[in-house]
C-alpha cells in the first residue's frame, strides 16, 4: 500500500517537496496552506546558487522562461559612498546545466504551483488537532476537514504551527536588531553599479544588496540595518541615517518601502516523532546574508524526499544529522558576513576592506568558503 504524506505549508520548501514528490515517486500526497490563495504579487527577489539550480533542474526549471530570470555575473563589493572596493566571479561556480540565478520569488512559486496546484493543494487548512491512530497520523483542520497520514512534513516557515502540535520543547525565533527594508527599482537611478551583476554596499550599521531580478532590467534592493527595535513607523528615520552616508541613494529610497524585522532559529532541533519531518525555515531560520534561505529550504526538501523515495532506515536520525551539518555550515557563514557587512568603526571597516581585497583573489579561500555552499 502507497505511504501518504501531508505537507503543511505551501511556501518554497513544501511546493518543492511536492513537485519531486509528483515527478519522481509513485506516494500520495497533499499539500496544506492555511491561507486562501498563493501569493503570487510582484514579491521580492531572492538568490539561487547552483546548489539549489540543480535540483530545481529535475523538476524542469531549465525550461522556464528565460525572460523571468537572470543570470548575474558577479558580486561587486563598495563602501557606502559607492567606491568599489573588490570584485567577486559568480561564472567560476557555473555549468551550461546550471548557473547562478536571481529571479522574483513570485516567479519561482508560479513555476513550482503548475503541477500541483489542482489535485495536490488545499487552502484555508489550519491544523486544529493531531494524533495517533493505527501507526499513523491522523490530522483534523479547523473547518472540520481531516485527514490520515503516514508522514507530516512540516513546511510552514520560521514561525511554523506545526511544530506546536508535535514538540514540547519550543524554539521560537530570535530577533536580530535588525530590520530588512525591501523595494525593486526600475532603474539604478544615480548609482554607479553595473546591472549585470550584484551590487553589495557596507556602510556604518547597514548594507545594501542591489541585483536584477530578469531581462526588463528590474533591480531588488534590499537594506539590511542594525536597529534594536522594529518599528514599521519609523523605518523612514532609518533609511534617512542610510542615505545620510550617501546622499546618491536618496533616489532609491523613494516611494512605497516594504520592511521587517530580522529573524534567525536560535537552536537546530530534531522532530521528536519519527512520523514528522521539518523542511526549510521550519527546520532552521538563516539570516539573509549569505542568500541562501531559498536554497537551503529547496536543499532540506530533496534530502527528505531522497531517503523517503530509497525507504532508509531510523530516516528521521539520518535527515536529522545531514542537515544539522549542512545547516550549520550556513549559519556560520550567513553570521560571519552579517557581522562583517556592518563595522561602524571607519578603521575597521579600513581593516576588512583590505582582508576582502586579499582573500577574494584567494581560490582556495572562496573555494572553501563559497564553494562549499553552491557546489555542492
Amino acid at each position: 500500500m502507497k505511504k501518504k504524506i501531508a505537507i503543511i505549508g505551501s511556501g518554497i520548501a513544501g511546493l518543492t517537496l511536492a513537485n519531486l514528490i509528483k515527478k519522481n515517486s509513485d506516494y500520495e500526497f497533499m499539500l496544506y496552506e492555511k491561507e486562501e490563495s498563493l501569493s503570487l504579487d510582484e514579491g521580492f527577489g531572492i538568490q539561487l546558487s547552483t546548489n539549489s539550480i540543480k535540483i530545481l533542474n529535475i523538476i524542469g526549471f531549465n525550461k522556464i522562461d528565460k525572460s523571468k530570470i537572470f543570470h548575474p555575473i558577479g558580486v561587486d563589493f563598495y563602501n557606502i559612498q559607492n567606491k568599489k572596493i573588490c570584485e567577486l566571479d559568480l561564472t567560476q561556480f557555473n555549468t551550461e546545466e546550471k548557473k547562478y540565478t536571481t529571479l522574483k520569488r513570485s516567479t519561482l512559486i508560479e513555476f513550482l504551483k503548475d503541477d500541483v496546484y489542482t489535485q495536490h493543494l488545499r487552502f484555508g487548512k489550519k491544523i486544529k488537532e493531531v494524533s495517533e491512530l493505527k501507526g499513523k497520523v491522523f490530522i483534523k483542520f479547523d473547518d472540520n476537514t481531516n485527514d490520515l497520514v503516514d508522514l507530516v512534513i512540516g513546511a510552514d516557515g520560521i514561525f511554523s504551527n506545526t511544530r506546536s502540535f508535535f514538540e514540547k520543547k519550543k524554539n521560537e525565533p530570535k530577533f536580530k536588531k535588525a530590520i530588512a527594508v525591501r523595494k525593486i527599482l526600475k532603474t539604478k537611478s544615480e548609482l554607479k553599479i553595473d546591472e549585470q551583476k550584484i551590487s553589495l554596499m557596507m556602510g556604518k550599521n547597514c548594507h545594501i544588496v542591489i541585483y536584477p531580478l530578469n531581462q526588463n532590467k528590474e533591480l531588488n534592493l534590499v537594506c539590511i540595518i542594525r536597529d534594536k527595535k522594529y518599528n514599521p513607523d519609523n523605518i523612514k528615520q532609518l533609511v534617512n541615517k542610510v542615505v545620510a552616508q550617501n546622499s546618491d541613494l536618496d533616489k532609491a529610497f523613494e516611494g512605497d518601502l516594504k520592511s521587517w524585522p530580522l529573524y534567525f532559529t536560535p537552536q537546530i532541533l530534531p522532530s521528536t516523532n519519527s512520523k514528522v519531518f521539518y523542511i526549510g525555515d521550519a527546520f532552521n531560520g538563516f539570516l539573509p546574508t549569505l542568500a541562501q534561505g531559498a536554497g537551503q529550504s529547496i536543499e532540506s526538501a530533496y534530502e527528505l524526499f531522497n531517503l523517503i523515495k530509497e525507504d532508509k532506515k531510523d530516516i528521521q536520525n539520518v535527515y536529522y544529522q545531514e542537515r544539522l551539518k549542512r545547516a550549520k555550515i550556513v549559519r556560520r557563514r550567513s553570521n560571519i558576513n552579517f557581522f562583517a557587512f556592518h563595522f561602524s568603526s571607519t578603521i575597521m571597516q579600513v581593516i576588512r576592506n583590505f582582508f576582502m581585497k586579499f582573500l577574494i583573489k584567494r581560490k582556495s579561500f572562496i573555494g572553501s568558503y563559497l564553494g562549499t555552499v553552491y557546489k555542492r
